[in-house]
C-alpha cells in the first residue's frame, strides 16, 4: 500500500479506466483518498460487452467513493477484428478504450490513464497488456505488486462493499474463439446470466455460449444446487426460451478464463 500510494503520488492526475470490479474500485478509491477529488477521473466504458447490471453498480460506487465520474460508449462490435473473436480479441477492444480515454485525459489536463491490472495478471494470457503498453497506459496495482487477494484484504479495510465481489470479465468472453461476436448473442448470455443467478441467489455465474449449448459454471459448492433443485427445471426452461437447445452445467466448476483452456501457445499469436 505504501508502495501505490508513492506511484500516484508522483501520478498527480489520472483517469481511470473503471468498471466497477474489485481492482478498479479500490484504485478509484485510493487516488481519490490520496489525489483529492480533482485529480481523478473515473471512466465507465459500456457497451453490448458490458452488462448493464455492472454499468448500474458501477454508477452506485463512484457516487460512494464521490469521485468524479463519466461514461462513455465504446464501439468494438463495429471492429471486424474484435468480432471475429480471435485470441486476441481483448488486444482490439482495450486499443479503442485507451485511446478514448487518452483523448479524455489530454483534454481535462490529467497526466496519465491508468488501469486496474494487478500483480497477478502477469500469470494469465492478457492480450489487453500490450493495448496498454502501447497507449502509454499506467497499471498502479501492478507497479506495486499488489495481487489480487492484497486488494480485497485492503478493499475489506477500507470499507468497500466490492472486497468479495466476484471477479468479472466481458460478455465476449463466454463465446469460444474463432467464433462471431454478435450483439445478439450478448443479450443472450446477459440474459441467461442473470436469469441463473436471480433463481439461484448465486454471486458467481457464468453461462458459456457453444451455438446451441449453453455450458453453465458455478463455483464448485454451489454445483449439486442446479444439478439436484427442482428449480434447475425453471432454468432449462429459460435458457430455451432463450434459443439454447441444450442446458449444461460444467462440473469443474467456474474457473477464470476457462476459454482459455483450448488455447496452444502457438495461437496465442493468432
Amino acid at each position: 500500500m505504501d508502495r501505490l500510494k508513492r506511484i500516484l503520488k508522483k501520478m498527480g492526475r489520472v483517469v481511470i479506466a473503471f468498471s466497477g470490479g474489485v481492482d478498479s474500485t479500490f484504485l478509484v478509491k485510493a487516488a481519490k483518498d490520496i489525489l483529492g477529488r480533482k485529480n481523478v477521473l473515473a471512466v465507465t466504458a459500456t457497451s453490448e460487452t458490458f452488462p448493464k447490471s455492472e454499468l448500474k453498480d458501477a454508477k452506485r460506487l463512484a457516487r460512494l467513493i464521490g469521485v468524479k465520474h463519466m461514461v462513455i460508449r465504446t464501439k468494438e462490435l463495429e471492429d471486424p477484428n474484435f468480432k471475429a473473436n480471435p485470441p486476441r480479441r481483448c488486444y482490439y477492444c482495450k486499443s479503442e478504450l485507451f485511446c478514448k480515454l487518452s483523448r479524455i485525459a489530454e483534454r481535462g489536463g490529467f497526466r496519465y490513464v491508468a488501469d486496474a491490472s494487478n500483480y497477478d495478471d502477469k500469470k494469465d494470457f492478457r492480450p489487453g497488456a500490450l493495448a496498454a503498453k502501447e497507449n502509454k497506459v499506467r497499471s498502479p496495482l501492478k507497479e506495486a505488486r499488489l495481487t489480487k487477494d492484497d486488494i480485497r484484504r485492503l478493499s475489506k479495510r477500507l470499507g468497500l462493499p466490492t472486497w468479495d465481489k466476484p471477479s468479472y470479465a466481458c460478455l465476449a468472453s463466454r463465446i469460444p474463439y474463432y467464433e462471431a461476436v454478435t450483439g445478439k448473442k450478448l443479450n443472450r448470455i446477459e440474459a441467461a446470466e442473470e436469469a441463473v443467478r436471480k433463481r439461484f441467489v448465486l454471486k458467481q455465474v457464468r453461462v458459456r455460449s457453444h451455438g446451441d449449448v449453453a455450458r453453465i459454471e458455478v463455483a464448485p459448492e454451489d454445483i449439486k444446487r442446479l444439478i439436484d433443485d427442482k428449480a434447475g427445471g425453471d432454468i432449462v426452461k429459460r435458457l430455451n426460451a432463450l434459443g439454447f437447445k441444450y442446458v449444461t452445467v460444467d462440473l469443474k466448476g467456474y474457473r477464470t478464463g476457462s476459454m482459455n483452456e483450448v488455447l496452444s501457445r502457438k495461437r496465442h499469436s493468432d
